[in-house]
């Protein structure tokens, strides 16, 4: 049995790293706004927006509050929105971002790209909108990986307790009724390993956490009584580890050494590679899609997600990793909304899927994201007793870091 680990945004959050769409925008109108003081007139226009301030002396004073190293982002984007300091122009995207930001306190970039994107199939809007929206897209992008190159990731920023989550045992709770089976089968197969085969998975997980020796004493205790009750917890260990990281950075190859049993798949490309980043949405369940489908016009489809990974191998090297065995799936900060739905509705599904374990946050004293990542979780399902079968419930359930 393998484990599939799903690192989204949250996982970043969790290590402290402002990578959050909200950090980067606030990063973005920083860029902007202490820029425009530089220049000869007092207008700036970007592919995004046109803004004109004050006059600049008032300007130049405004700017200089701005520093102030006491007020939050939230309060500098408050006084930037403040329209009596400037008028800004936007186009229909960006201000479908800003409105997000202002009102909600957050935004899906991704999600309001395909929202807009709908509207103007629906509304057989002209190509140069749709071409207009794709450029915004590019240029926020481009960035965006500007923005997460000057983010320093370093072995320090390493959490034993994450580690510890996803190098954990398979515990016999968290596996469905449908993949009972498939666990008593891992545990028989870890039994008839050579002395050899055992000793080197042993090693891969840590040579001072697990040892032969209880194995080869629970062998004979099954030889006696024909039990796999309460095998020990180096049987429980899964054959192979696949990160799949959703994210740019390259947070999650902190946590494992790639070789034969771990892997590490950077499934939206990687900063190192610009090339390689794929941004844009995958939701092919959508009731709309066909009408995008159905525009036959290939500027609809070029963010679309699940037409990007054929430019790569990753999605193909998940496939053949979800077809090999049965897997257990643990979701570490990824908020499993529908902008990746087309994936997870694949690997969630799957024959061969036999748990769905979330790790949630903690939100204040009383609440936390457990039931809201379950919410997310089951629109990327279309058999909703597959849902309940394979979704971990809340009490065996974990915080993704304390």
């Amino acid at each position: 049995m393998n484990r599939l680990v799903l690192i989204g945004n949250g996982f970043d959050l969790a290590h402290n790293l402002r990578t959050s769409y909200e950090n980067f925008l606030y990063w973005y109108w920083q860029k902007r706004f202490f820029n425009i003081h530089k220049e000869s007139t007092n207008t700036s226009t970007d592919i995004l927006c046109s803004m004109t301030t004050l006059k600049y002396e008032s300007w130049r004073i405004y700017i200089q509050r701005c520093k102030l190293p006491n007020w939050s982002e939230r309060d500098y984007f408050a006084k930037l929105c403040d329209k009596n300091n400037y008028s800004i122009k936007y186009s229909p995207f960006f201000e479908r971002i800003y409105n997000s930001i202002g009102t909600l306190g957050w935004v899906d970039i991704e999600n309001e790209y395909y929202n807009l994107l709908k509207k103007y199939a629906l509304k057989d809007s002209s190509m140069s909108a749709v071409g207009e929206l794709n450029a915004q897209l590019q240029y926020i992008q481009n960035l965006l990986v500007e923005y997460l190159k000057s983010i320093e990731i370093s072995d320090r920023l390493l959490k034993t307790d994450i580690r510890q989550k996803i190098y954990a045992p398979i515990k016999k709770e968290d596996i469905s009724i449908e993949g009972t089976n498939a666990l008593k089968e891992h545990i028989k197969s870890g039994m008839n390993l050579s002395h050899e085969d055992l000793e080197y998975k042993l090693r891969c997980y840590g040579s001072n956490c697990y040892t032969q020796g209880y194995v080869d004493d629970y062998r004979e205790q099954y030889k006696r009584k024909d039990s796999l009750m309460d095998p020990p917890i180096e049987l429980l260990l899964p054959d192979k580890i696949m990160l799949v990281n959703f994210n740019y950075t390259r947070t999650a190859k902190l946590y494992l050494k790639e070789g034969e049993i771990f892997s590490v798949n950077q499934i939206h490309g990687s900063l190192e590679d610009p090339s390689s980043v794929i941004f844009g949405y995958g939701d092919e369940l959508d009731k709309d899609y066909m009408t995008i489908l159905d525009k036959n016009e290939n500027k609809f489809l070029g963010n679309i997600k699940s037409i990007r990974y054929l430019e790569a191998n990753n999605y193909r090297k998940i496939l053949s990793f979800i077809e090999s065995a049965p897997y257990q799936i643990l979701i570490m900060g990824h908020s499993c909304g529908n902008s990746d739905r087309t994936l997870l509705n694949r690997l969630f599904e799957h024959k061969n899927c036999v748990s769905i374990k979330p790790y949630y946050y903690k939100k204040n004293e009383r609440t936390d994201s457990y039931l809201e990542l379950v919410e997310n979780i089951s629109r990327n399902f279309t058999d909703m007793n597959l849902m309940r079968d394979r979704v971990v419930n809340k009490s065996f359930c974990e915080l993704l870091t304390q």
